[in-house]
């Protein structure tokens, strides 16, 4: 080994203890015991290792700065006192010390000026510029930007000149001056090209985004992201491509498009994960759990917050460290984990102090008071949200001081002090006045009804709940992304229940009963609604003009969530002159907003994607009783409270009957799903002497829910067919295989279902194939020998059948095929994920089928039926909103759908798919087939597991 060699690895060893000391004592001191160091080359070496820490660990760089500054002054060497001191102003700049920065950055220039050194002299101008600009003195910038360039011209230093003008643009990005930023970033970007300059050509591409974000300008900036990739995948530079996919899943996620910024982001993940960036793989999953808790995917965010802070803590990089764990306490606070939540915050809390972020401790003292508040811990609650609104009120986060004022408000209702909820009531009307913010004006109108409420004053109470029921549907229509429909609705349908209990109150004849009905179908599977309506037919090739219409309010849309999440992430950076920029933000979604109602006006009615996919849908009585049979009852359940009511529904009549309590369905449910566990073949003992005893304890069950759930309405049941709306627990109910001691509800009715009576409706009216072939998929497999007897004997059922066979039973047949097809079969497993039902699905042949996958399948078929495991089984979320295979089926096209709602053995499940095609196709009710089909399979299976699962939903009349 050399003796240069060996020199540098120890005074490198020495560098790495000198960066661990703590005050320039302790430095004197290491310098005395280690003389070598004190030599001019050592305090150049310090002075570039500090470039390099500052970007690791900022308090390491700062204290070798220190050290080199040490040297140089006992060297009494000007120039290298001069390049300790730009050292020392780059580490305090990195610290957010910034007049200490332009105070080191001036020595140094005066002392590389005195010793007659210009080219260090323009570069520490250069580096000056960006803690002037954060001072707001741009002025000065400005001067030291155009020394700075003179000095670089004479020198004929091209590539500095090119790095100046990034930070000249950056004194023009600050002070607003975009169009003149964005010249001076292309400049640079073009100067920068012939060197190659990868951290140059990042940060010109970058900012020139970043600008063209604060113009609103989404293509341009997807542009410029886009060309930053092109050119750095054409020079190997893979770790610039990465950045650039990570940026533009960003603009994806900033336009609400959840999906692409999804993808994008795993897939960037991926990515640096081979290259070894672990920096930018933590901030794929920071933002895959920013969007996730969006979507309410409590799970899928605290994993990836896990990973995240993880990630962040082996960087030693606190302020991302402290935002991943305050997001693992959201989705904590999500899954009701109480304590969990409340240790992660306080943490969290403590690492934002420690970086001295003055906006997240506050939002977490928020976010706390949210969660207290749920537990029921009112006073710690309270303590909490004092402490957050202090804060904001001295901030640019006026909506989070609302939203405070309103809590306080809650907890003052909840601790029986109406007087001082009123207070707090009128203390965010005065702020809300002036500000256009439609959710807390909801809040705000809902918390006043439930004061009005609780103090008996019922017309006012109405009052108030009607006006935040339209400040509600006025924010749903805003939404995009159908998840983000769902997670918003979480806790708001209790404003629905308070109008239809309201309601009911105000009389007892049909136009209050009519009144509640139309709040119950407003409040259910609204999204799914809209989802249905998205699947009509595309406007005709020919509707140039319509369909120019429609594209501009699907981007109208996007640009809207655009604006929505600039106007958070405005309001999350506490800096200077943003309260000028959220009011131009705020005018620039009014004018959005403007022009997307114009925009909607001017929709013809003849539209194929007319303005109700983009408006809320709520059918009047008229049209769904319109769709009922004559012989028909619909019977529509909705909770209130802790209470049940039904809804009675003929063509003529309209009655309301309270029925059970919640709690006490949830309890039988529970005993019968316990029941049917027992019943499966393997599950328990199934000698023969048992056989009669399960099926006795499977009635009793049954007749325990008809008590509940039917027998109040009994003698009111006057039809042959009843169609169920369940709501709540009571989706995973099977109506028709209620008991009533004698006999079931199937042995005197035929028995549809649908999620609402609007969707009911829906799926009588929309088109479908009248005329085509049966497309029959099956997957037959070692546990499922079966399958393919079942698929042979529909195939020899249905009109012009193509039958497709384990591999070749395929998603891409699926897709071409079905788009086509009258009628589709799919016998295969089924599987459901209760922790994240989005991606609930069946085995097709080459892959899985989930339900974000039928989302994009265009199926207008008559009826689908999937006959493997669970494949009716839903979660039901938000809003009553049934997330399973049932909703993408709906999505995708179908009239009418036929699913189980429970494992059912593939031999009885052949039986009864073959009992049911062979009387489908002459059923004027399809419903009726579906029953002899039960009573046919029941005659050889008496236990209800065998035969009581299969669901049909939608539409039931053949033409």
């Amino acid at each position: 080994m050399s003796a240069v060699g060996s020199t540098k690895r120890r005074d490198e060893r020495l560098f790495a203890q000198l960066a661990r000391l703590p005050d320039d004592r302790s430095r004197r001191k290491f310098l005395s015991q280690h003389p070598t160091l004190v030599r001019l080359e050592v305090v150049a070496r310090l002075s570039e290792v500090v470039l390099q820490k500052v970007r690791v660990d900022v308090r390491e760089a700062l204290a070798l700065a220190e050290a080199a500054e040490l040297i140089a002054r006992r060297l009494r060497k000007p120039e290298a006192l001069a390049r300790s001191l730009r050292a020392k102003g780059n580490a305090l700049y990195a610290l957010n010390e910034h007049k200490a920065a332009v105070k080191h950055h001036e020595q140094a220039i005066r002392l590389f000026g005195k010793v007659g050194k210009p080219t260090e002299v323009g570069r520490t101008l250069s580096t000056s510029i960006q803690p002037l600009i954060l001072l707001g003195e741009y002025e000065r910038a400005q001067r030291a930007a155009a020394r700075a360039r003179e000095i670089f011209a004479q020198d004929g230093d091209a590539l500095r000149l090119a790095r100046l003008e990034v930070n000249v643009g950056n004194i023009y990005h600050r002070q607003d001056r975009f169009e003149e930023a964005i010249r001076c970033y292309e400049l640079a970007y073009e100067w920068l090209m012939p060197y190659k300059n990868v951290e140059g050509i990042a940060v010109s591409l970058g900012n020139m985004a970043m600008c063209l974000i604060s113009l609103n300008d989404f293509p341009r900036a997807l542009e410029t992201h886009r060309r930053a990739r092109a050119f750095s995948e054409e020079h190997a530079m893979p770790r610039l491509v990465a950045l650039a996919d990570y940026n533009i899943a960003y603009l994806y996620y900033f336009r609400g498009q959840y999906g692409p910024a999804i993808e994008a982001l795993k897939a960037t993940r991926e990515a640096c994960r081979k290259l070894g960036d672990g920096y930018l793989e933590a901030l794929c999953d920071l933002d895959l759990s920013e969007i996730y808790l969006e979507l309410n995917l409590s799970e899928d965010a605290a994993a990836m917050a896990e990973e995240a802070r993880a990630a962040f803590k082996r960087l030693g990089m606190g302020y991302e460290a402290a935002k991943s764990l305050g997001y693992l306490a959201i989705a904590h606070g999500q899954q009701g984990k109480v304590l969990g939540a409340l240790e992660l915050f306080a943490e969290a809390r403590a690492m934002f102090v420690r970086e001295q972020n003055s906006v997240w401790p506050a939002l977490i003292d928020l976010y706390q008071a949210l969660i207290l508040f749920g537990a029921g811990r009112l006073f710690e609650a309270r303590r909490s949200c004092r402490a957050a609104r202090e804060s904001f009120r001295s901030s640019a986060l006026a909506s989070k001081a609302i939203l405070c004022d309103l809590l306080l408000a809650r907890l003052a209702l909840r601790m029986g002090d109406l007087d001082g909820a009123r207070q707090e009531c009128d203390r965010a009307a005065g702020t809300l006045s002036a500000l256009d913010l439609p959710a807390l004006a909801f809040q705000l109108h809902y918390v006043k009804g439930q004061i009005e409420q609780t103090a008996g004053q019922h017309a006012a109470a109405y009052e108030s709940y009607q006006a935040a029921q339209r400040f509600l549907e006025t924010l749903r229509s805003s939404l995009r992304g159908e998840e983000l429909k769902i997670a918003f609705m979480k806790n708001k349908l209790e404003v629905y229940e308070s109008l239809v209990e309201l309601s009911l109150g105000r009389g007892s004849g049909p136009d209050a009963a009519e009144q509640a009905f139309s709040y119950v179908e407003q409040a259910k599977s609204r999204s799914l609604q809209e989802l249905i309506l998205r699947a009509a037919p595309p406007a005709a090739a020919s509707s140039a003009g319509k369909s120019e219409l429609v594209r501009r309010v699907s981007e109208l849309r996007e640009e809207l969530n655009w604006y929505y999440h600039r106007i958070e992430a405005e309001q999350m950076a506490p800096e200077e002159r943003t309260a000028e920029r959220l009011e131009r933000l705020q005018s620039q979604v009014q004018a959005h907003e403007s022009e997307l109602l114009r925009v909607l006006r001017e929709l013809p009615a003849s539209e194929g994607e007319s303005r109700d996919l983009f408006v809320p849908v709520s059918l009047p009585l008229a049209a769904i009783r319109a769709a009922l049979p004559a012989d028909a009852m619909m019977v529509e359940y909705f909770r209130v409270g802790q209470r049940l009511l039904a809804f009675l529904v003929t063509r003529d009549t309209l009655e309301v009957v309270p029925v059970a309590l919640v709690a006490r369905v949830q309890h039988l449910l529970r005993l019968l799903q316990f029941q049917l566990s027992w019943a499966r073949p393997g599950a328990g003992h199934m000698s023969p002497a048992s056989q009669d005893a399960l099926l006795a304890a499977a009635q009793v069950h049954l007749a325990e829910l008809y008590q509940e759930l039917l027998a109040p309405l009994r003698p009111r049941l006057d039809a042959k067919h009843l169609i169920f709306v369940p709501h709540d627990v009571l989706h995973y109910v099977p109506f028709h295989a209620l008991y009533d001691g004698r006999q079931y509800v199937i042995d005197s009715f035929s028995v549809s279902y649908a999620p609402s009576a609007t969707i009911y409706a829906l799926c009588h009216t929309r088109a479908t194939n009248s005329s085509g072939p049966s497309l029959i998929l099956g997957i037959p497999d070692a546990q499922t020998p079966f399958i393919l007897d079942e698929v042979r004997s529909v195939a020899a059922r249905l009109p012009e059948p193509e039958l497709f066979l384990g591999a070749e039973a395929s998603a891409a047949v699926l897709r071409a095929r079905g788009e086509v097809s009258r009628f589709v079969h799919i016998a295969t497993h089924g599987y459901f994920r209760s922790d994240n039902p989005m991606f609930s699905g069946i085995r097709l042949g080459t892959s899985h089928l989930t339900l974000y996958d039928l989302y994009n399948l265009k199926l207008p078929a008559e009826l689908i039926a999937l006959s493997g495991c669970v494949t009716g089984l839903n979660v039901v979320a938000a809003g009553d909103e049934l997330l399973g295979l049932v909703r993408g089926l709906f999505r995708a096209g179908a009239a009418s759908v036929l699913v189980a709602l429970w494992e059912v053995p593939d031999k009885s499940t052949a039986e009864f798919m073959t009992a049911f095609y062979d009387r489908f196709l002459a059923a004027p009710n399809r419903a009726a087939a579906l029953r002899d089909a039960i009573l046919d399979v029941r005659e050889r299976y008496p236990h209800p597991l065998y035969w009581a699962p299969f669901l049909l939903s939608g539409k039931v009349l053949a033409h």
